[in-house]
């Protein structure tokens, strides 16, 4: 994990990402680094060299506002990866500590939210933790995802779940938006117990996990439109969206709906309910 210096981390991560043709820099034929050099770094950003390596170093662990848009405009950051980018510059310091002693924090989803879910006889719906385990589901949430390894721990049914490929057709896109969806979830605060746990089991398992880890992506889960291949209702294709609950910080009510009228409608309603 990298919570002694998580900004220089992401620094690095990022600049290794960004190649000198994407920043329109020439390109020498005995070039031997991945990505960006810091220099480079730091001249498109309109800071020092020096200043640079402080950052990623750790020695200076607090740009100001202006250096943190630049820098994002040099490593070609998206909202999301700026947005994160911005809250490293700037922590919350020891606030998960100051509530539970640093033991993590225990996770309850709202009666109140859960009697609204069991309602819905017509849209999946589950509640998903800090580091994406599901802590609650309504009927059909559940049904979408039973019959899995990990069916509560959308983390690990993508990475270690033998039938992860076969459920998930675009499986790489997935994998990829769950290690930013889990990299989002986590904040800053990439000490927390759960999180270690979570990173160390998957990092020692899953090589396509370790790499993606590495990349430092950013993506919110807010909305998308997924394929799913059921184990026994087949091919579902759904919309979902996911909401953060204030009540709850870190976790999210992710809601999921097929097209009205369409083949994955009636088998989410007609078949699924009846498994």
């Amino acid at each position: 994990m990298d919570s002694a210096n998580p900004l220089g981390q992401f620094l690095r991560a990022r600049r290794a990402l960004v190649t000198p043709e994407d920043s329109g820099l020439p390109v020498s034929p005995r070039r031997r680094v991945a990505g960006l050099r810091r220099e480079e770094v730091a001249m498109l950003a309109g800071v020092s060299s020096d200043y640079y390596v402080r950052l990623e170093q750790g020695r200076e662990r607090h740009p100001s506002v202006q250096v943190v848009d630049a820098l994002s405009r040099a490593l070609h950051l998206d909202g999301d990866a700026t947005d994160h980018l911005q809250r490293l510059a700037r922590p919350v310091a020891g606030r998960r500590r100051a509530r539970d002693g640093g033991q993590g924090r225990p996770e309850t989803v709202s009666p109140v939210l859960l009697r609204m879910m069991a309602g819905w006889h017509r849209t999946p719906a589950v509640v998903l933790g800090r580091c994406l385990t599901v802590l609650a589901h309504n009927a059909l949430g559940r049904a979408l995802f039973a019959g899995h390894a990990y069916s509560g721990d959308l983390v690990r049914l993508v990475f270690l779940d033998p039938d992860a490929r076969e459920f998930y057709p675009d499986w790489e896109q997935v994998a990829a938006n769950t290690v930013g969806g889990l990299r989002s979830a986590a904040g800053t605060d990439t000490d927390d117990p759960q999180l270690v746990r979570t990173v160390g089991e998957l990092s020692l398992k899953s090589p396509e996990f370790r790499r993606l880890w590495a990349r430092h992506d950013i993506r919110q889960k807010t909305r998308e439109t997924k394929r799913f291949r059921h184990p026994l209702v087949g091919a579902l294709t759904l919309d979902y969206e996911s909401l953060t609950l204030n009540g709850a910080p870190g976790q999210q009510l992710v809601v999921y709906q097929a097209a009205p009228g369409s083949p994955s409608e009636q088998a989410l309603v007609l078949e699924l309910l009846k498994k």
